[in-house]
């Protein structure tokens, strides 16, 4: 199945005049699309850093998204620093010239840092859009805006699709103690299922949350089936 690392670029993210939108977004959509997210990562506009991270996950993850900073102001950096991850230099890309007189933006200083592109860009075309996504290598840029971030990823979506994964959920009255020799039994005999487990107070009568997810149904309805059998569980509703 694909793996993933997500690079959410920008420093009003780390300092808190944003809330951070992509990063649960891709969390939620690249789990629906059977992409294994590995490594969410929240960068400060710092070139050094952001290549440096764009580099190992470039050779560590089948598909590496970064959102932010691709835009005309001096903080849009994400460009040059994959640049610089690729040791590739910044040329300037006539179909993205073109697009400025196209849509009525200036020409100038400022508007051609969204056009110089690392070396070897490919520029992703799908019906309705009227940006292309930048691609170069393995990593997607995508803008930092959630509303277009959004709107562009699922332009591109298919890019990442794998095999969906599947889940269930126990509502458990025992506490972890009395329940962890049971859940890692139940581990070891169903390698294909991911078993977790997450204690809640004051949500219910109800006090650990016992996930399972895989790909194979057979075995999730196995060890789902093995676990109601050997814990205490409750229907929430």
């Amino acid at each position: 199945m694909p793996t993933a690392a997500a690079l959410i670029i920008g420093n009003e993210i780390l300092s808190g005049k944003f809330q951070d939108e992509n990063g649960p977004f891709l969390i939620s959509r690249l789990r629906t699309l059977g992409c294994d997210l590995k490594r969410l990562v929240v960068l400060a506009d710092d070139p050094e850093d952001i290549a440096r991270e764009v580099a190992q996950c470039s050779a560590a993850y089948d598909v590496v998204i970064t959102t932010g900073g691709v835009g005309p102001t001096h903080d849009d950096i994400t460009l040059e620093s994959i640049a610089r991850a690729f040791q590739s230099p910044l040329v300037l890309e006539p179909t993205l010239l073109a697009l400025l007189t196209k849509y009525g933006l200036p020409d100038n200083d400022a508007t051609r840092r969204m056009v110089h592109i690392p070396e070897n860009t490919e520029l992703v075309w799908a019906e309705g859009l009227t940006y292309p996504v930048l691609v170069v290598r393995n990593v997607y840029i995508f803008p930092g805006v959630p509303k277009l971030m959004r709107a562009k990823f699922e332009h591109v979506s298919s890019r990442f699709a794998g095999q969906t994964v599947e889940t269930a959920r126990l509502y458990v009255t025992q506490g972890e103690t009395e329940i962890a020799h049971t859940l890692s039994v139940v581990q070891d005999a169903f390698p294909e299922v991911d078993i977790g487990s997450y204690p809640r107070w004051g949500e219910g009568p109800f006090r650990v949350i016992v996930t399972l997810e895989s790909r194979d149904g057979e075995q999730l309805g196995r060890a789902a089936a093995q676990l109601r059998d050997q814990l205490d569980c409750i229907d929430p509703t």
